[in-house]
């Protein structure tokens, strides 16, 4: 390895928190320092930044709507990590919560029916792309969702 790209390796548990507004006009900005920060690793490439844009505005999304329904104005917490081979991202809010047996079966994504629904493609779409979707929410109060990504597809 040369120098170079040794000092552009990430190392390990580098962090980058920020908190947001509960409001869409600030997606873009947690698309861009998630992105930003995953792309300090070199052996991130572009295919796998799209989907780590894609996910994380996903989970941002769903927090927002998560607070804007329950009238809740605390700050959506987003938490990017660098790690020897893959990255980190947590998005934190103070929504209502909710139960995954809950959610409403779709088509699959790659089906021509599924162009029928508007919403519910977050939580399959963080699921196809992401190599580790965990969601932590008890339904009381709050929803935790951790995504890791490598920088070549799993699975």
């Amino acid at each position: 390895m040369t120098d170079a790209v040794a000092a552009s390796v990430p190392a390990q548990g580098d962090e980058v928190t920020i908190e947001i507004p509960a409001r869409p006009e600030y997606l873009s900005v947690v698309r861009n320092v998630v992105a930003a920060t995953a792309s300090v690793d070199p052996t991130f490439g572009d295919d796998r930044l799209d989907d780590i844009r894609l996910v994380v505005s996903e989970a941002a999304t769903n927090a927002i709507e998560a607070h804007l329904a329950a009238g809740n104005e605390n700050r959506i917490g987003i938490t990017v990590v660098n790690h020897d081979d893959h990255v980190v991202v947590e998005v934190v809010d103070h929504g209502v919560g909710f139960s995954e047996s809950d959610i409403i079966e779709h088509p699959s994504l790659d089906s021509d029916q599924r162009l029928a629904y508007e919403s519910g493609l977050g939580i399959p779409l963080m699921k196809a792309l992401a190599d580790e979707t965990d969601i932590v929410s008890d339904g009381s109060g709050g929803t935790v969702v951790r995504l890791v990504v490598y920088p070549r597809k799993r699975g």
